[in-house]
């Protein structure tokens, strides 16, 4: 249980008891797309049981079960296309734009009770103490499904995205031009630099000594902002901040992983061990990211 992709936001107040928590995502349980559905989203339990919120030390997660159907629109326009030129051939007439239309539906009603389904899950860290929600999703459409669907299940409290006094693109360009790092964190060999205007001219490095030339504190003179650039907390989480405060590419280093390790008789009992450590580590990251990019802002 280690999350990958954060995208971090901030509770306004209490969650309030497990009990009633779990009791409001109860209205939202998950159920399998019926024939005629394209989607499905609904609160599934991190663990496999009947719990939708598993808590551990005051530290709570959460998540969210997604089924879609893959039903590509090719897939449809070809079998309309099919039928209309059978339709032709019989009758001698093209259907006409209304009949495709009418075709066109009926035909994804058809092919949807035979399409394959897709399952994913998509986790959330709540930490009431802290007041952290934190997701593990890639893209912001994961991480808006989960909120829009938390929005639904539960009134209270609200969050909102984090916001931090500084904008993490300024605060990259003055890491990267001054060759060091915030206290704590240091810089990797990867980075994105794009240019604000219209065209949004890029350069990337990979695997790149980028603190040994004067490559990048150039590109940052012409006028390039840097979106991405990676970065090692501590010696013990790397990952890469993008300008929009998403860490992206998480990785919990060997040396914290064997921390969590050997004591274990059970995967339950590992998972409990790796959720601890993770929101452990998670909370001291975190402020201290916060605190790097000029604290939270007012």
């Amino acid at each position: 249980m280690f999350f990958r992709n954060l995208q971090v936001y901030r509770l306004a107040g209490s969650p309030g008891s497990v009990e009633a928590f779990e009791k409001s995502l109860q209205r939202f349980v998950f159920h399998a797309c019926s024939s005629l559905m394209r989607e499905s989203h609904g609160w599934i339990s991190p663990r496999g049981d009947e719990r939708l919120v598993f808590t551990l030390a005051g530290h709570w997660l959460i998540a969210l079960g997604t089924e879609q159907k893959l039903l590509p629109a090719s897939v449809v326009k070809q079998e309309v296309e099919q039928r209309a030129a059978d339709i032709e051939a019989r009758t001698g007439f093209k259907p006409g734009r209304k009949r495709l239309r009418e075709m066109r539906d009926e035909i994804t009603d058809e092919l949807l009770g035979r399409a394959f389904s897709r399952y994913t899950t998509t986790f959330a860290w709540i930490d009431p103490e802290g007041k952290w929600l934190v997701l593990d999703a890639a893209s912001p459409k994961k991480a808006n499904d989960l909120v829009d669907w938390l929005h639904k299940s539960v009134e209270e409290p609200g969050f909102e995205l984090l916001r931090t006094e500084r904008a993490p693109s300024s605060a990259m360009a003055e890491w990267l031009s001054e060759r060091d790092g915030p206290p704590g964190f240091s810089i990797d060999r990867e980075c994105v630099l794009q240019s604000p205007l219209e065209e949004k001219a890029t350069v990337r490095y990979t695997h790149h000594p980028l603190l040994e030339t004067n490559e990048i504190r150039n590109h940052i003179v012409a006028g390039k902002v840097p979106i991405r650039l990676a970065l090692t907390w501590e010696g013990r989480i790397s990952f890469a901040l993008t300008e929009k405060l998403e860490v992206k590419r998480l990785a919990f280093l060997d040396i914290v992983r064997g921390e969590g390790e050997g004591d274990a008789e059970s995967a339950e009992e590992q998972f409990e061990s790796d959720f601890a450590l993770m929101t452990t580590m998670l909370s001291k990251f975190l402020t201290d990211l916060v605190e790097a990019l000029g604290g939270e802002a007012k």
